[in-house]
């Protein structure tokens, strides 16, 4: 079975040598997402709430592309700077997911992609 590469223009464009997202089989790996805005590629980062909104909505662009939604979504990873910034992302990030909401991580590391406060990626299963 082929793997296919999900490559939407509605969520930024790759950055480095990786794939927005491989659908292998039923299961679609979404790389990390970060809040830049796909149509001018400029960052989105008043404020962490705005940058959580940003990330979600290009996860939600291919997750989309491949024919998923969120409803999919078995696993996320989360990567943040700071861990005082948790509840904030937490209570963006959990209105993508009302009801059933996947297994997770939230892990803080010293410093992500173009220096931005949050990261996600996710995996999801039809």
């Amino acid at each position: 079975m082929a793997n296919s590469i999900i490559f939407t223009t509605e969520a930024p464009a790759p950055i480095g040598p990786y794939s927005q997202a491989v659908l292998a089989g039923n299961t679609l790996y979404v790389s990390g997402q970060i809040p830049l805005d796909p149509d001018t590629g400029e960052l989105i980062n008043e404020n962490i709430t705005e940058e959580t909104h940003a990330v979600m909505k290009n996860l939600e662009a291919v997750l989309r592309k491949a024919g998923f939604a969120f409803s999919d979504v078995v696993k996320c990873t989360i990567f943040i700077k700071s861990m005082d910034q948790f509840s904030t992302i937490n209570e963006a990030y959990g209105q993508y997911f009302k009801s059933n909401p996947p297994a997770r991580e939230t892990v803080e590391v010293s410093r992500l992609p173009k220096d931005v406060n949050v990261e996600i990626s996710c995996i999801a299963v039809k």
